[in-house]
């Protein structure tokens, strides 16, 4: 029996040269599987067909919009994901995604080898790698541009000798990865990490400086789920997509960041994601009107860490459950609603209102109707301090005594 090889496709230059690449050195059949995570683009049919015609033996598109925003970005927006406390995590979300997609084909069209197109520079080969492990680990995976040290230039010759339809001579300076939850801009004259962005590499975002007048916007949680948009439910993907839009339209969300990649280097990245950040922000702070004290600082720590497991393409770990689990308790009572002001590039909140919040106007007011007792605070700030005031006590002294 012919071995054959899942392919996680695109429809790009790598992949579609991939597809012939793995016949000839292998003498497997190709099975491509792409997924629609909201990167736009093509249509999926023309991608399919795309496959077909480059030598595919079968070609699977999956419309996973849905299952991205309920499955991935949710999760990451009650973690409040942002690795290095600035980038929401656009690639590492829709990996995952995509291998439980590429060995559901593994198995349905009994192939024992995926692979996908990623170099050996980034983080996506260990994303798609080790979820696959997790998932599958009987099988095996194979990398096509990484393990052969295919260049562009060798690709585009690849294509032409054998006639595949694919436009070549569109060059793009730069990589470009996005989805619903945003879109990543690198390489070209980005790598010079000296040179500012320019207004051409943006497209979720508006250019923020442009005079606007100011977006408005109250969103609404249940148990730490976005369910309306300023008093109109929204499913998590009609959310996102409706602050793609809102935000994005007053340039909120752009960043631009030197990032410490998984496999040790450094890369200056541009990511925009004004969904992202504009939903991150209202749930952050809804978090911090109806979650304790020390719950809310244990979360924090738990959040960088989950963000870090996802970022390192571990999704599949044990860890990364766990922490799901924790999380997951911690939503019970983050329902609320949050206004929000969009404008300049900012996503700004301007109120918040729950029947689950831990604001006691009676106890934080300095006005009439105080019921603080502020001499209960006396004895408080002695015994808070004790254990400072006889550490510093017993420096002194042996300082005196020359020890």
């Amino acid at each position: 029996m012919t071995e054959r090889v899942v392919l996680a496709y695109s429809g790009g230059l790598d992949t579609s040269v991939a597809i012939g690449w793995i016949a000839e050195e292998t003498g497997a059949e190709v099975i491509a599987v792409a997924a629609d995570v909201g990167q736009g683009g093509e249509d999926l049919d023309v991608i399919r067909q795309r496959a077909l015609d480059c030598g595919a033996v079968e070609a699977e598109v999956a419309d996973a919009r849905d299952e991205f925003a309920q499955e991935y970005c949710l999760p990451a927006l009650q973690a409040n994901a942002l690795y290095m406390d600035r980038y929401p995590l656009v690639s590492a979300l829709s990996r995952p995604t995509i291998v439980k997609h590429l060995v559901a084909a593994a198995r349905k069209h009994g192939a024992s080898v995926v692979a996908h197109g990623c170099t050996g520079k980034g983080n996506d080969q260990v994303r798609f790698e080790v979820g696959i492990g997790a998932l599958a680990p009987d099988l095996r995976c194979i990398a096509p541009v990484r393990d052969s040290g295919m260049t562009r230039d060798r690709a585009i010759d690849f294509a032409e000798r054998h006639n595949l339809p694919i436009d070549v001579n569109k060059k793009s300076p730069y990589s470009i990865d996005q989805n619903l939850w945003g879109r990543a801009i690198e390489t070209g004259f980005l790598e010079d990490i000296w040179n500012g962005p320019i207004e051409d590499i943006y497209s979720y975002t508006q250019d923020p400086r442009v005079p606007r007048e100011t977006d408005e916007v109250v969103i609404g949680f249940e148990a730490g789920v976005p369910v309306s948009i300023d008093g109109r439910s929204v499913s998590v993907r009609g959310a996102i997509e409706e602050l793609n839009s809102r935000a994005g339209a007053q340039g909120v969300g752009r960043l631009d960041m030197v990032e410490d990649r998984l496999v040790g280097i450094k890369s200056r990245e541009v990511y925009e994601a004004p969904g992202a950040i504009a939903l991150i922000t209202a749930h952050q702070e809804l978090e911090n009107v109806t979650i304790e004290r020390d719950l809310a600082r244990f979360k924090r720590q738990v959040d960088q860490r989950w963000g870090e497991l996802v970022y390192d393409g571990l999704w599949f770990s044990p860890l990364k459950e766990s922490l799901d689990a924790f999380i997951a308790s911690t939503q019970q009572c983050v329902t609320g609603e949050i206004r929000m002001t969009l404008h300049a590039g900012r996503a700004v909140v301007t109120g918040r209102q729950s029947e689950a919040s831990l604001y006691d106007f009676d106890l934080a007011t300095y006005d009439e109707g105080d019921t603080y007792d502020q001499s209960l605070a006396k004895g408080f700030v002695e015994i808070w301090g004790m254990p400072s005031r006889i550490a510093a006590a017993r420096d002194q002294r042996l300082a005196g005594n020359g020890k």
